[in-house]
């Protein structure tokens, strides 16, 4: 849902955070910050306002158009190898199960148990729901009548950015979208 700037309360206004070479610094989750952050920022000099929202602050001193869109002066490297955690394992296998693809009651499985003295790393943990979890419990695929969609991978900060954009905030303020997604068509 695109939302617009009317009526919407200061804490429905966050601002869309960009690197200095202009692409959001995450997009699952979406890099946000709150309007105070925001502001802070801006009187500190940390960032370039990009975009405004049509809401005005005011202060006793000044007037100024909340920012909607702001870019960070100092280019923050992304680092290469993401941190091996449950939402990241999720968000490598596109929040659906390896076995069967439904995206209900997730939790993550281990190819290799862990009893059978399975790690707990990129390549031996996939994305599986409640149900495919208990049916292959502590048993090896090749014992079962199970197949896996797609192999495990240690993914880059890059894959991920790439499939978060298929899981867009439940919020999007129009200003934000000439950031966020490449790939839309473009209004003649």
């Amino acid at each position: 849902m695109i939302l617009t700037d009317q009526n919407l309360s200061l804490e429905k206004c966050p601002a869309l955070v960009l690197n200095a070479d202009y692409r959001p610094l995450s997009y699952y989750p979406l890099s946000l910050w709150n309007w105070q952050d925001s502001i802070k920022s801006v009187f500190l000099d940390r960032v370039s306002i990009v975009s405004n929202y049509e809401k005005i602050i005011r202060s006793p001193s000044f007037n100024m158009r909340l920012p909607s869109v702001i870019a960070l002066k100092s280019f923050i490297k992304p680092q290469p190898n993401p941190s091996f955690t449950r939402f990241n394992v999720f968000l490598r296998d596109r929040f659906s199960c390896q076995y069967c693809g439904s995206d209900q009651e997730l939790t993550f499985d281990h190819l290799l148990p862990r009893s059978k003295g399975g790690q707990t790393n990129w390549n031996n943990v996939v994305t599986a729901c409640s149900s495919c979890n208990v049916k292959k419990g502590g048993r090896l695929l090749k014992n079962l009548d199970m197949t896996l969609n797609a192999n495990p991978f240690q993914p880059s900060t890059e894959d991920l950015h790439k499939n978060g954009k298929n899981f867009p905030p439940n919020f999007l303020h129009k200003s934000w979208m000439d950031y966020l997604y490449w790939d839309v068509e473009l209004e003649a």
